[in-house]
């Protein structure tokens, strides 16, 4: 993954059509643009954003083999390279408008590098940026200037203060020869109201983090309303009797009031008579003694806010209530919650929650390895998926698919209820997490790799059934040379977050419910990693021999998603012997030959959906021609 300016030629494009000219034109797959605030202060990472437009000086995030491909998009020059057909000869052109544009970035860089540097020199003596407020008013409203020893420096007249900037204070490096009159209302006015412009952070934190009843009793005798516990000016924009919280405070995650951890635990029957169907089974194997691991890490991003509540996937814990209920503090707002005391070794627990019906079983392990031998640090874990595998179950169930007319996906097949569970335990999909690399060779019986390859090259690695922590390294190595990556990243994984729900996450406050304003609602229009069939569908005919260059200019124009990679069958044969594992292609050349059975990672857009109407699907039926 990496970063690179676009150049001149993209600015005025919509991000659907700079895409699609970096994935037909530079080879290059743009994921995500670096949009900035108006003010230019602020900038947020947009992955596949909807409508946004490509200004200057916009930086671009590209997968792609290396940095030397991902320049291209900085060389493009429409009037030299339109006509171009081979993408390695688009190189550094001598075009006038590109040189002039690469000079104004140098002396734009230039100029903000000195400002950092040189905020506040005088007589070669370099001196603090920020005024501390002990010092004397004399020394806050001196004037200094930037010598002219700073080469390609021109000082304006008159500079105006962003408030934001340096953590909210001013600098005085930014005043130039004369003093700006915006400066002198900044500092009057907070003279007068006696506040550092520094709270203003800290009042958002209110704001997002609820205070308790028992603080505005009184508040609640003398208004009358029902007050909820939140800042008070924001208590006299709602009618609390009739809204209902349904997100966290940022309106990045599904949210609900806390439940107690005994609500949520099933035994056998119990789960057994749920029928649990494309939901996501965790098996956890801990002590109750054993370091916590973070659930909410991983339950979070199933409870993103770009899912429609009844596309949230019900998750089940399988293991020692004990240990869960030091984790529930942070569950507890989560939810579709439950957790089964039982054992994941156990057959009866696993035929319990259906794991043969499960979209995904999760397997993980809290315990600490012994130090004796490295290799038995997984072994929990290895004989939990050997032992799914294993299993056999009676597909008794069947298919239930409901056929509503005229109401069908954009993208998928008619509204399935239930789906048809695996026969063979080697079919349930399935995650396993590793400590010790090389115990990768146990996980597969029919694996024929060699013990000593590297994880990376690994069956159970490419088909996505084994996750090691060593990953993580190679995630840290990027993050050394490109600090955007990593939030484009998590951005990718968690779902989405926010300055303001970091900050509440770091204060150990946990996910806090709050009403549903403009501002939060708007954070729930975000992209999703989602996979589309090309079985059936609207974009079936690609699959039929069709190229993978015609199906991303396809699901980009007229979908707005932005395909990503395939997930191929092992063994594309239609033999009985032939294998059910899937591997990931990341990004395959445009000449790429697609098969019906692939399906494709994409990032869709979100989707708000229809606005309730009583006996809308009556309405529907009857307008249908007979």
């Amino acid at each position: 993954m990496y970063t690179e300016t676009l150049s001149p030629s993209f600015v005025g494009m919509t991000f659907p059509q700079a895409s699609e000219l970096c994935f037909t034109k530079l080879k290059l797959l743009l994921l995500a643009i670096e949009i900035k605030s108006d003010d230019g202060n602020d900038s947020k990472i947009a992955i596949n954003p909807r409508g946004a437009k490509i200004s200057a000086n916009t930086q671009g995030f590209f997968i792609a083999q290396s940095a030397d491909e991902v320049k291209r998009a900085w060389f493009y020059c429409k009037a030299c390279h339109e006509d171009v057909k081979d993408e390695t000869l688009i190189k550094k052109c001598k075009c006038k408008n590109l040189a002039v544009f690469r000079k104004g970035v140098r002396a734009i860089q230039t100029l903000g590098r000195a400002s950092d540097d040189y905020s506040i020199i005088e007589n070669d003596h370099i001196t603090p940026q920020f005024t501390p407020p002990e010092l004397p008013k004399r020394a806050q409203n001196r004037v200094t200037t930037i010598p002219n020893s700073v080469p390609n420096i021109k000082t304006p007249h008159r500079v105006t203060l962003s408030v934001k900037a340096n953590g909210g204070r001013p600098s005085d490096g930014n005043i130039a020869q004369s003093p700006s009159p915006e400066y002198g209302t900044y500092r009057a006015n907070n003279r007068e109201d006696g506040t550092h412009p520094g709270y203003h952070l800290a009042y958002e934190v209110k704001k997002l983090m609820p205070t308790s009843r028992g603080s505005i009793v009184n508040s609640t005798h003398n208004s009358g309303g029902l007050q909820a516990g939140i800042a008070d000016d924001q208590a006299r924009d709602f009618d609390f009797e009739k809204t209902e919280m349904k997100y966290d405070s940022t309106g990045m995650f599904h949210w609900c009031p806390s439940k107690g951890l005994e609500e949520c635990i099933l035994d056998r029957n119990q789960a057994a008579m749920t029928v649990l169907n494309g939901h996501v089974v965790v098996c956890l194997f801990a002590d109750p003694d054993s370091p916590l691991i973070g659930l909410r890490n991983l339950v979070m991003p199933l409870r993103a806010s770009n899912f429609h509540y009844h596309e949230l996937k019900h998750v089940v814990i399988v293991g020692s209530v004990d240990y869960i209920r030091r984790e529930w503090k942070m569950l507890q707002n989560l939810p579709k919650i439950s957790v089964l005391n039982g054992s994941p070794l156990s057959r009866a627990d696993l035929r319990a929650v259906n794991v043969n019906l499960c979209d995904m079983c999760v397997i993980l392990s809290a315990k600490v390895p012994s130090n004796d031998d490295p290799t038995l640090a997984d072994k929990e874990a290895i004989l939990a998926s050997l032992n799914i595998k294993a299993m056999t179950f009676d597909d008794t169930i069947g298919v239930l698919s409901q056929h509503i007319p005229s109401i069908h996906s954009p993208l998928a097949s008619p509204i399935v209820l239930q789906r048809r569970g695996s026969v063979y335990g080697s079919n349930v999909p399935m995650i396993t997490e590793l400590v010790n690399d090389s115990n990768v060779q146990f996980l597969d019986q029919d694996d024929d790799d060699d013990p000593d390859t590297e994880l990376y090259l690994t069956q159970p690695f490419a088909c996505g059934t084994a996750f090691a922590v060593s990953v993580l390294d190679s995630l840290m190595s990027t993050t050394y040379f490109n600090q955007n990556a990593l939030t484009l990243i998590r951005s990718l994984i968690t779902g989405g977050a926010t300055p303001e729900l970091e900050l509440i996450l770091a204060e150990g406050a946990g996910l806090r419910g709050g009403y549903s304003t403009l501002e939060t609602i708007s954070n729930r229009d975000r992209c999703r990693v989602g996979q589309i069939s090309l079985y059936d569908g609207p974009l079936a005919q690609y699959g039929e021999g069709g190229k993978y260059g015609d199906l991303f200019v396809a699901a980009l124009r007229h979908y707005g998603m932005l395909c990503i990679g395939l997930y191929r069958f092992r063994d594309t044969s239609s033999s009985v012997e032939a294998s059910s594992k899937r591997y990931v292609v990341t990004n395959p050349p445009d000449d790429f030959t697609l098969l019906p059975t692939d399906q494709v990672f994409v990032l869709i857009q979100f989707d708000p959906g229809l606005e309730y109407l009583p006996n809308r699907g009556e309405s529907m039926v009857r307008e249908e021609p007979p």
